[in-house]
């Protein structure tokens, strides 16, 4: 699977994921450790989803540094 760039926030109630070259996929929890195991989950569904509705599966075309 593709590796997506993800954007990781911390609010007060805990750390939010998102992800630019997937709109609408996002991950949170309460400790950045579990926001991360459920950025992983977040991005396969997400990408499952998109191809059993037929639609496309963006590449990743973003890089942190």
């Amino acid at each position: 699977m593709s590796e997506y760039t993800a954007i990781y926030e911390q609010t007060r109630d805990g750390w939010w994921a998102h992800f630019p070259d997937l709109p609408g996929c996002t991950a949170f929890g309460t400790t950045r450790a579990e926001a991360e195991r459920d950025a992983r989950e977040a991005v396969a569904a997400h990408v499952a989803l998109l191809r059993d509705t037929g639609r496309p599966v963006p590449e990743p075309t973003r890089t942190a540094v």
